[in-house]
């Protein structure tokens, strides 16, 4: 890698959006077979920066900092290497992009929302950093090979369980209606709503972080393989895919309390797969929400401890304000955390020369 003060051939930027309120959620995997998911693409989102030079040391050629976990680290060529040691994600889709052999690059990956928060995150960052890494050879991927290619290095290469709404929302962004026809193959369409519509959910939409990072549990495993065995026709997955089909419809309509009834019905519907995939802390800020007029209630992504909620208010800022308050103050772990709809999925360009320095 070239000294610090080298200047960079180019700089490429990119940034995704992370997802929220995603009804549906369980519908868009492989047990599922067929899925219908609603979501909503926000901000914060996350970022890549890659920073291109000349290679003048093969031993120091790609460079990979992470900065939510204060990692900078050389990342060894595939052939060097049997597995991928620190962040097998990231590291996996490097490997699958490629970076071209006569160029070393600096990559610096960075989100504000808290590390799992189940809202996708880890999809967002896989599609920005392959959108980015696209930039280096000739060709342009679309956004729709982006999400695919995403879903593939966590599931063809690494062998995770993953569904296919979290990099379609990442790569799309905007307000989304997923249906998967065939796993993993799915039609995006976005739902486009008039400006005082995107305002005012905007306005009533809170995300809540529950203060502890969500991971996969024997729970997860046990509703798999319960699903695996009932098939695609399960009257549980049944019931998740309507209450994506009411909130695209409800939105259409501006109907806020028949949206807020979609989220709550995909809650219980979570529940009803297993109990503890809505937690005991998420029951806690959804009883203080429906004190304070809250119309619905979403926890994101499979559910389970830890990650996040997303709370739809009623019409008064006021008492989604106190209703914010009363969330914080009942555990100094729940966190509000500030976002904004986001209109615009993957956007990648590389930064003006005159701007590098």
């Amino acid at each position: 890698m070239p000294r610090e003060e080298a200047m960079p051939l180019r700089v490429i930027n990119s940034v995704a959006p992370i997802r929220i309120c995603d009804n549906g959620g369980w519908t868009d995997t492989w047990f599922a077979k067929r899925g219908c998911i609603f979501n909503i693409g926000v901000y914060p989102y996350v970022e890549v920066q890659i920073e291109v030079y000349p290679l003048t040391d093969p031993s120091r050629r790609i460079i990979l900092n992470a900065e939510n976990f204060g990692d900078r680290y050389i990342v060894l060529p595939r052939n060097e290497r049997h597995e991928w040691i620190h962040h097998p994600l990231l590291e996996a889709a490097i490997d699958y992009m490629g970076v071209p052999q006569d160029l070393a690059v600096q990559i610096s990956i960075y989100s504000e929302a808290p590390a799992g928060c189940s809202t996708g995150t880890s999809a967002s960052v896989t599609v920005a950093l392959i959108g980015a890494l696209d930039q280096l050879t000739p060709g342009r991927m679309t956004p729709l090979e982006i999400a695919y290619a995403a879903h593939y290095v966590e599931t063809g290469i690494l062998g995770q369980q993953s569904g296919i709404q979290d990099q379609l929302c990442a790569a799309y962004g905007g307000i989304n209606y997923i249906e998967m026809f065939d796993y993993p193959y799915a039609a995006v369409s976005q739902i486009l709503v008039s400006n005082p519509i995107w305002w005012e959910l905007e306005r009533r939409l809170a995300l809540i972080f529950l203060g502890r990072s969500h991971s996969s549990s024997k729970i997860h495993e046990m509703v798999i393989q319960n699903l695996e065995d009932a098939g695609p026709d399960n009257p549980k997955l049944e019931a998740l895919r309507k209450t994506a089909k009411q909130a695209r419809d409800a939105l259409y309509a501006g109907d806020f309390a028949a949206l807020g009834a979609s989220m709550i019905a995909n809650t219980e519907a979570q529940a009803n797969l297993h109990p503890a995939l809505v937690s005991r802390e998420a029951l806690q800020i959804i009883e203080i929400a429906k004190a304070h007029g809250a119309l619905g209630w979403k926890v994101n992504g499979a559910g389970g401890d830890g990650g996040s909620i997303t709370l739809l208010s009623g019409p008064s800022m006021s008492q989604k304000r106190a209703m914010i308050r009363a969330i914080e103050e009942t555990n100094p772990l729940f966190q509000n955390i500030p976002i904004y709809l986001s209109r615009f999925g993957l956007r990648v360009w590389d930064q003006e020369p005159n701007h590098v320095r």
